[in-house]
């Protein structure tokens, strides 16, 4: 099975002209490394049936909360590899959790190896270049909630090799840890000492722990109980120093990851950027690009959409067809062009070098 898309390669003066933007930062694009931190795709294949081989258009809301992403829009956008989030459902019991972790491990691998000319689960960074050498698109696979394999400290054995990353808890605290989110209920508890057994697990087997959606003081706990070797990693956030949101970080967090030498993707949800769900441009993406560059330096901030995982996007950027867009105002700022290649993919194949060569 060979998925049709447009492979705007051959011709970067129409998509300049579609996406009023200059022929230079579509070539550009098009040249680097494009790797997406965080894409929830796979979550409305289970939920409804969302085929992620076949192009979808709008949807039903015009772009919002899902139809973001797919993997004819994927390569059409020229996305070289990106991680494909398995979301944990909370109210299901611990063991319950694990049985459907691991079917829907092996529904999204089945999914990847369907396409197999086109889409390759990889695990490692030289898995990543021999995907790119073979002209496929490098797939990689995480897990968003930490208790998927918190049935017993045997568990989480069950995210095997293919899992790279776990976000250790998500919109609300489990036996893991506290949720940064306000539907947390009490005082933030930080991560409990499962959670921090489950860092020293993640750090064991070289899988990336990701501090996305955790409490401030269950952030500083995973810091603390992770070993220093290792890179850590937020897939998917917005920063405070640009907006003030409970969902973003502050400097001392942005440090503490740079110190760690990982990355953090800055994420595509428009009330974290600057506030509003209407109005919001993809130009407000990079002003919290920039700030990270200021406070830590190039080497650390990615690019993590979270497309399809319920977020409003900016108005201009409301698939990943329109990524693009991010190299203009790149440019516009000044950046030099192995700073944007850094950002959108070369920081976090650093990363994974790191981690797993």
């Amino acid at each position: 099975m060979r998925l049709p898309f447009v492979d705007h390669r051959s011709d970067p003066g129409t998509l300049a002209r579609v996406l009023g933007i200059s022929e230079e930062a579509v070539r550009l694009h098009h040249d680097c490394e494009v790797i997406d931190l965080h894409v929830d795709s796979f979550i409305w294949t289970r939920v409804f049936g969302y085929d992620l081989r076949r192009r979808h258009g709008p949807g039903l809301f015009g772009g919002d909360f899902l139809s973001q992403a797919d993997f004819p829009r994927i390569l059409e956008a020229g996305v070289t590899g990106a991680i494909w989030s398995i979301t944990t459902q909370p109210l299901r019991t611990a063991s319950s959790r694990a049985r459907a972790f691991s079917t829907n491990l092996e529904r999204l691998r089945a999914i990847f190896a369907s396409v197999p000319e086109q889409f390759e689960v990889v695990r490692d960074l030289s898995g990543y270049r021999a995907a790119r050498a073979a002209g496929r698109h490098a797939a990689m696979i995480g897990v968003q909630g930490g208790n998927a394999v918190d049935a017993t400290p045997e568990t989480v054995e069950l995210l095997g090799r293919d899992v790279i990353r776990v976000t250790l808890v998500h919109l609300s605290s489990s036996r893991v840890g506290a949720t940064s989110s306000p539907l947390r209920r009490g005082a933030d508890t930080g991560l409990t000492p499962l959670g921090r057994e489950m860092v020293e697990s993640l750090d064991a087997r070289r899988i990336l722990v990701d501090l996305a959606h955790v409490s401030r003081r269950g952030f500083f706990d995973a810091v603390e109980v992770h070993d220093r070797s290792l890179p850590l990693i937020v897939t998917h956030t917005g920063v405070a120093g640009v907006h003030p949101h409970w969902r973003n970080l502050d400097d001392e967090q942005l440090r503490a990851i740079a110190d760690a030498g990982g990355t953090v993707g800055i994420m595509f949800q428009s009330n974290f950027l600057d506030g509003r769900h209407r109005g919001t441009l993809s130009r407000s993406v990079v002003d919290h690009v920039a700030h990270v560059v200021d406070v830590v330096g190039e080497d650390h901030v990615s690019i993590g959409s979270d497309f399809d995982g319920a977020i409003v996007p900016p108005d201009d950027l409301r698939s990943c067809l329109e990524l693009p867009r991010l190299v203009q105002h790149m440019l516009d700022r000044g950046f030099g062009e192995d700073r944007i290649r850094k950002i959108l993919g070369g920081n976090f194949l650093r990363v994974l070098g790191h981690l797993r060569g």
